[in-house]
């Protein structure tokens, strides 16, 4: 299909406007603003409702079982290689089929992301980067998701970690939330990334007060009141 087949096929998908917004993100300017994130290792995760999921088999992710990610993440068996050549630790989920459907990464020293966002996250003593965490479509919404990061965080705890540190896309409210199910707390500071015609990066820091979770967090549920009578 050429160029102009994909592009009216993409409309019809997606509409124009929203074909218009991708365009513009991807070859003119896009802005990220990344909340950095923190918890402890030990603190119980909250209680939470998510479906249960189909028994997996997780391994750590080396350079010669990164092939396992070609049905499900096609584009990312030559990412994950490298990674795991590069010494981070990584976790992947395989179902029935030997298919890999979740990841996970950490890293106990700074972390450089030339895959996506092309920033470079600090690592402090006792402290370890989380960073790549996806599941397969029909994992969305299950416990899986709490499941694999406190697999990582007892690999990591092993490793002489003892607070996990992450950023979080601010635009990504599934991502946020997940945040808040898994307890962490806000270090009140966010990286902005900037990315100009696909190509050049700039980047700085901010600091912010408040909360930006807090708006997305469910209301506690007040009790009945008693009827009088």
């Amino acid at each position: 299909m050429n160029v102009s087949g994909k592009l009216r096929q993409h409309i019809k998908h997606k509409g124009l406007l929203a074909t218009i917004r991708g365009g513009w993100k991807r070859y003119v300017f896009v802005h990220w603003e990344l909340l950095w994130m923190r918890r402890d290792l030990v603190s119980p995760v909250p209680p939470h409702h998510l479906k249960p999921y189909p028994p997996l088999r997780m391994k750590t992710i080396t350079v010669q079982n990164a092939t396992a990610f070609t049905r499900h993440f096609g584009d990312r068996v030559n990412t994950m290689a490298e990674l795991a050549a590069e010494g981070y630790t990584g976790h992947m989920y395989l179902d029935d089929k030997g298919d890999t459907v979740a990841f996970i990464w950490g890293s106990t020293r700074a972390y450089h992301d030339r895959h996506f966002y092309g920033c470079t996250s600090a690592v402090n003593k006792g402290e370890f980067f989380e960073f790549g965490g996806e599941l397969a479509r029909a994992y969305w919404g299950s416990t899986l998701s709490v499941d694999l990061q406190l697999q990582l965080w007892k690999a990591m705890h092993a490793q002489g970690c003892n607070t996990v540190v992450d950023v979080c896309d601010a635009d990504n409210i599934p991502a946020m939330k997940l945040h808040i199910r898994m307890g962490y707390q806000e270090q009140g500071r966010a990286l902005h990334v900037y990315r100009l015609f696909g190509r050049w990066r700039f980047f700085r820091e901010t600091r912010y007060s408040g909360s930006r979770l807090d708006a997305l967090r469910k209301p506690s549920r007040s009790p009945a009141p008693e009827s009088a009578g």
